[in-house]
């Protein structure tokens, strides 16, 4: 009797969301990484890297599902939306996690209510990028062209909400210029115009750009960061060349469901601060022109907070609004 007892409670006890969900048991099955952006820009290339690590270093099946739309919203809010079981986890970045909510009239979700902040992955900034053909070979150039022309120079970015985008929006104020922005959804599409010369200039973020930056096939004229970037030593920031104090830098961080477990959120937390820490993986980060930003969820979170009333100040002062 005693015996079916401790059965019954046993096998209770493994039909519990605890116990099914606990660290030694996670993940059971395939893990959905959502990534809300096209296949080929820089948050999913830094997805794609930390992906093939759970598998190969961890054995996790983990599946790219790529989401793009809205500046990131709709994947988000599909992760936003999913069940906080751990199996459904997202690569939020600056532009859906903290400008998007000041940005868009309505937003399918909150941020800071909606999502579980699990790890800050890396920082990059943004890249002011031209052909190589192009006449603009410094800042000032690009500048002058604006003026001449207001509101025909096109300055394409991966998305409204994005850094890019907002780093344009910046450059605008402070130089005293009206420029063609144009959105695209992802950094991977707005490359391919830029190379096909369907628009001149593009401001996208450090990975989305080093590959053909290396290729000779564009230019760097500044960077959007406060300090150089060490991937691009070369390449002055928007400061130097006459705009003190522009600092406009994009970051990525894994987010799931609100109401995920503690115990799986300390697991992919610590799980990615050790891949984040591996020699090669810094190296291929820092190559791309990205700095790795390990740390808790805790400091992931205050730093979504952070950032949110950042933006939040700098868009209403710019009175910038998308419907």
């Amino acid at each position: 009797m005693q015996r079916r007892h401790l059965l019954a409670a046993a096998l209770a006890a493994a039909a519990s969301p605890s116990f099914a969900q606990a660290p030694s048991a996670w993940p059971g099955r395939p893990v959905r990484f959502v990534v809300p952006f096209p296949p080929g820009g820089g948050t999913d290339a830094t997805s794609r890297l930390l992906a093939e690590r759970f598998t190969t270093l961890l054995g996790w099946t983990v599946v790219i599902d790529n989401k793009p739309g809205a500046g990131g919203n709709i994947g988000i809010d599909f992760v936003a939306k999913s069940a906080p079981d751990g199996y459904t986890i997202a690569m939020g970045q600056a532009s859906n996690l903290a400008i998007n909510p000041s940005l868009y009239a309505k937003m399918p979700f909150d941020p800071l209510k909606d999502l579980t902040p699990i790890v800050s992955v890396a920082e990059q900034p943004v890249v002011l990028v031209v052909r190589q053909d192009s006449p603009f070979k410094t800042l000032a150039d690009f500048v002058q062209a604006a003026k001449a022309r207001p509101g025909q120079v096109g300055v394409a970015q991966a998305g409204n909400g994005t850094v890019g985008h907002l780093a344009g929006e910046l450059l605008e104020r402070r130089a005293g210029i009206k420029v063609l922005q144009v959105p695209y959804k992802g950094a991977g599409p707005a490359m391919n115009e830029l190379l096909g010369g369907q628009v001149e200039t593009y401001f996208g973020n450090t990975v989305s750009v080093m590959s053909q930056l290396a290729g000779g096939k564009i230019r760097a004229l500044a960077v959007s960061s406060a300090r150089r970037v060490s991937a691009l030593p070369n390449v002055p920031t928007v400061a130097e060349q006459g705009y003190a104090g522009f600092d406009a830098t994009t970051w990525l961080g894994l987010v799931g469901p609100a109401g995920m477990p503690a115990d799986i959120v300390a697991k992919i937390n610590a799980e990615t601060v050790k891949i984040l820490a591996r020699p090669e993986v810094k190296d291929k980060l820092v190559q791309e022109g990205s700095e790795p930003t390990p740390g808790t969820p805790q400091q992931f979170a205050a730093h979504i907070r952070s950032e949110h009333a950042k933006w939040s100040t700098l868009i209403r002062e710019a009175n910038i609004r998308i419907e």
